[in-house]
């Protein structure tokens, strides 16, 4: 469609955890750590779900497919491809420290639990279980940078969302207005 965004989507897997269901009463609202303003990413949190459950999490793990719901999901090609990307090997390099502790607090439920205790000391390990993981495509730059911010590129017959952030839900009402802004201007409509 003739768009070469400079940024390349990379694939992190967010893993959950919940709170049993005797345990619940520990989280009775949503609770939210102060965000590292370097990071896109919020960092484990506790949110009650509208069924009554407590989600805690997610990390943020590198994922090796666009699909990598599990540590094992492994797809060659866009492995190599993000590979290939230098904004990659920047990220890497800039990140590797916060991108180690993520994989080891995957595979530890302790470091998990300590994470979660910096928000409600009373969590054990015995209080959670393994719940769901979700992908997040973080677009990054060609530097390295983790993108926090919409990106969307008009082109002839075409509106293309190419980053739309965390906030994407909690704006989707504000962030459609824009687009089909955009839209009508760029195909001669009236709104």
């Amino acid at each position: 469609m003739g768009v070469r965004p400079e940024v390349r989507i990379i694939p992190f897997r967010g893993e959950y955890y919940m709170l049993r269901p005797d345990r619940r009463e520990l989280v009775r609202n949503l609770i939210y750590p102060v965000p590292d303003p370097e990071f896109p990413f919020l960092g484990v949190h506790f949110t009650r779900t509208v069924h009554g459950d407590v989600e805690a999490g997610p990390n943020a793990v590198l994922a090796f497919a666009r699909e990598g719901y599990t540590l094992g999901t492994v797809r060659p090609g866009e492995l190599a491809g993000m590979l290939g990307f230098r904004g990659f090997w920047a990220m890497a390099a800039r990140y590797w420290k916060m991108g180690a502790w993520e994989m080891y607090r995957s595979v530890s439920k302790a470091a998990f639990v300590r994470s979660l205790q910096k928000l409600v000391p009373d969590i054990t390990e015995g209080d959670i279980e393994r719940g769901g993981a979700g992908i997040r495509a973080q677009a990054v730059a060609p530097s390295g940078a983790l993108v926090d911010d919409f990106r969307i590129s008009v082109t002839e017959g075409a509106v293309h969302v190419v980053n739309a952030p965390s906030p994407g839900a909690t704006a989707s009402l504000a962030i459609g207005r824009h687009i089909a802004g955009l839209a009508a201007e760029a195909f001669g409509l009236s709104v």
